[in-house]
């Protein structure tokens, strides 16, 4: 497409002498724009992406794809409904849970928490909670841990441990907020539980409130039973093979299960959440884009100031021969060098530093002395990060694509230039 020639005159305007030194500047900061922008974008779209998959695996991780409740009070006979679940093709878990919130006790310290019941082994089927065990065994969750103190007992997230100031094997008190009521008044429902195990999914608003307990201990404490003295469950969650396709599995289960039960889904209860998240996301790519779109420009000027000092130049090489087009694909070669460049630069730095941005937060929170990621704010642990190449290849293209119409202007002005009239001047 480019001969010799006009790629070795195209290269030489880009190395410009003495005199024409501001000519080079003007590139050089077009090629610094468009690594800039290519890298910044891809780095912050790579966060973005993160966080919303670290959330998204979290928050369906911990509360289930689809969620079945009664329509009114605790849903009974939860094991037949669970059954009924199960038959739907795509439904790979159906677990009841009892979700009440409680205040955890231990010294003089005190902290609200949210307890799941839960029965052991659909525990150690959730593998969240499985695999982030950080201080004690599941093998213990539900039997009595010590003979002389006979208790039941819990696990609960390691920051909540750490605020309370438990390890593993210490004793504490859960008090409900429904009252026993009694002939001297409403008295506070208080139970001894022992700490064995505690867990760190790395979702900060998880690990500081959640504690589990077996599932029969949580339907006698928090008073979940029925009538003909049933227990119940608060919800029945259910785990997809496709959490993505909730909606369709949500339609089946609602000609599955008996009428009285509600549907919702994980979509759903966090649309809103998300949806902040997307429109976040969008506006950052389009103001980011705009750090490439003015170096793009400097590309126009710079081209432009090019043409206006090499008239002589392109005059003579219009008489010698070169033809419009020639001079055409000179001017627009030595532009899209600086676009071309640019990006491959950027792309090459954008993808290093999101592959290694958590060390390179550590380094800097380490250099400045300081907190760059608060866990309390963004709910995380740490700096997620996933690169889509849909976004990368998104990104390279605009930077290209903004390089190369950024030279076609100039390089029309270029070619179309009178050889007479630019050697009168």
């Amino acid at each position: 497409m480019f001969s010799l020639l006009e790629r070795m005159i195209a290269y030489r305007y880009l190395r410009s002498p003495r005199q024409e030194g501001f000519i080079s500047v003007i590139a050089g900061f077009s090629f610094v724009g468009i690594a800039l922008g290519v890298a910044t974008l891809i780095i912050v779209m790579s966060v973005m992406n993160g966080f919303r998959q670290e959330l998204l695996s979290r928050i369906v991780g911990m509360n289930g794809h689809i969620t079945l409740q009664a329509a009114s009070g605790p849903l009974m006979d939860f094991d037949d409904v669970a059954a009924k679940a199960k038959t739907v093709t795509g439904v790979t878990l159906a677990i009841p849970v009892v979700a009440q919130q409680a205040m955890v006790m231990f010294q003089s310290q005190a902290r609200g928490a949210v307890v799941h019941g839960i029965r052991g082994d659909d525990l150690k089927k959730r593998e969240m909670i499985a695999k982030n065990i950080k201080a004690g065994s599941l093998d213990l969750f539900g039997k009595a841990a010590d003979s002389n103190h006979p208790s039941d007992t819990v696990i609960m997230g390691r920051r909540l441990a750490e605020n309370l100031g438990l390890r593993v094997g210490d004793r504490l008190s859960l008090v409900s907020p429904q009252g026993n009521i009694t002939a001297f008044g409403t008295m506070p429902r208080q139970k001894s539980v022992t700490l064995v195990g505690v867990f760190e999914v790395g979702f900060h608003e998880y690990d500081k409130s959640v504690i589990f307990m077996p599932l029969e201990t949580a339907q006698g404490f928090f008073k979940m039973g029925g009538p003909e003295g049933k227990a119940g469950v608060s919800m029945l969650e259910v785990f997809v093979d496709n959490p993505d396709r909730v909606a369709e599995y949500g339609f089946v289960l609602r000609h599955t299960v008996d009428d009285g039960v509600l549907i919702s889904d994980w979509q759903h209860m966090s649309s809103s959440f998300f949806q902040v998240v997307q429109v976040e996301r969008n506006v950052m790519f389009i103001i980011l884009a705009l750090i490439i779109l003015i170096a793009a420009f400097n590309i126009v000027s710079g081209l432009i100031m090019l043409v206006k000092d090499k008239m002589r130049d392109i005059a003579i090489l219009r008489t010698m021969g070169a033809t419009r087009g020639a001079i055409l694909r000179i001017f627009f070669l030595t532009g899209a060098t600086i676009g071309v460049t640019g990006t491959l630069t950027g792309l090459a730095g954008g993808l290093a530093f999101a592959l290694h941005i958590e060390t390179i937060r550590r380094w800097l929170e380490r250099l400045l002395d300081m907190e760059l990621f608060n866990a309390e704010i963004y709910f995380l642990t740490q700096m997620p990060c996933k690169i889509d190449s849909g976004d990368v290849i998104a990104t390279v293209g605009m930077a290209l694509g903004l390089s190369f119409l950024a030279t076609l202007y100039p390089s029309w002005r270029a070619a179309r230039l009178d050889p007479v009239e630019a050697l009168r001047q």
